[in-house]
């Protein structure tokens, strides 16, 4: 009896996890997957198996160029958040010396996160705003005869909007990483001649490339996904797979809804597997 708990027991304590896991994310999945198969008749879903809400997704100008537009966000959006990520991280781990310095530097990167995102996007109204502080300021030194218009509701806005909401996402993995690293390999690389440009390129950077993909892999995946940044800052004049799912649900059209967030979720695992066959990242966690 004994020996049949203990084979037994393992089996037993992962029960309660895999019964949430399957209720509250693969039975979703599954049905989001059904659905997008049915039909909506212009007033009900009807259901069937039908592919025409594929179909209509690939052969339509307008989501093909939705799609197109969420992947420069995602491009975009990456760049601007790895090109701030590094150096501040890069700065908080081998420029601050003082540990409690490093943890106090380290917490003002969360500051954002202490308000909703929807309060950090409406904060940048009256900064980027027609009557904004930029354009004020542009207009009181002479810089502009009249207030720049593309500093809110544009492409500028959303991607602006979106590194400010997930830059912290790229920063944290690749400060992990950099901390990890043996300071003794970087002395050993200077003894040997190694500028520091060198020791850059052939020591940090290959030893930071998990924290940069686990970072790109959070950047990545939230972009993928965001509708209320591209509605907030986009003005309603931009267009993301995010938004045009939302736009889908409120209408009524859930089985096409459904097509798109499976095509979604599909396009972002690629994404993922993608990253994942370039760096590995086994060793960060």
């Amino acid at each position: 009896m004994h020996s049949t708990w203990k084979s037994l027991k393992p089996y037993v304590l992962v029960t309660p996890q895999t019964l949430v896991l399957l209720m509250f994310l693969v039975f979703p999945i599954l049905m989001i997957g059904v659905v997008s198969f049915w039909q909506f008749n212009g007033y009900s879903m009807v259901p069937a198996f039908s592919f025409e809400n594929y179909k209509g997704i690939f052969t339509s100008e307008v989501s093909v160029r939705t799609y197109l537009n969420t992947f420069k966000y995602v491009f975009l959006v990456w760049c601007f958040c790895l090109a701030i990520a590094f150096p501040v991280a890069y700065f908080l781990a081998f420029h601050i010396k003082n540990d409690r310095l490093q943890i106090i530097l380290f917490l003002i990167c969360t500051v954002p996160f202490w308000t909703s995102n929807i309060i950090r996007m409406i904060s940048w109204i009256p900064v980027l705003g027609k009557e904004g502080l930029i354009n004020q300021f542009l207009l009181a030194t002479g810089l502009v005869q009249q207030p720049v218009e593309w500093l809110l509701y544009s492409d500028f806005a959303i991607v602006l909007g979106m590194v400010h909401l997930y830059n912290f996402f790229m920063i944290a993995p690749i400060f992990n990483s950099l901390m990890r690293i043996d300071r003794n390999l970087i002395t050993a690389a200077l003894d040997m001649g190694a500028s520091g440009f060198q020791v850059l390129k052939e020591v940090i950077l290959p030893l930071a490339a998990p924290g940069i993909a686990i970072g790109s892999i959070f950047v990545v995946t939230l972009v993928m996904g965001e509708y209320i940044t591209v509605r907030l800052m986009g003005g309603g004049q931009a267009a993301s797979v995010g938004k045009l799912i939302s736009t889908q649900i409120g209408s009524l059209q859930y089985p096409l809804a459904a097509a798109n967030a499976v095509i979604l979720l599909l396009v972002t695992l690629v994404l993922v597997m993608a990253i994942l066959r370039v760096v590995d990242i086994r060793k960060e966690l």
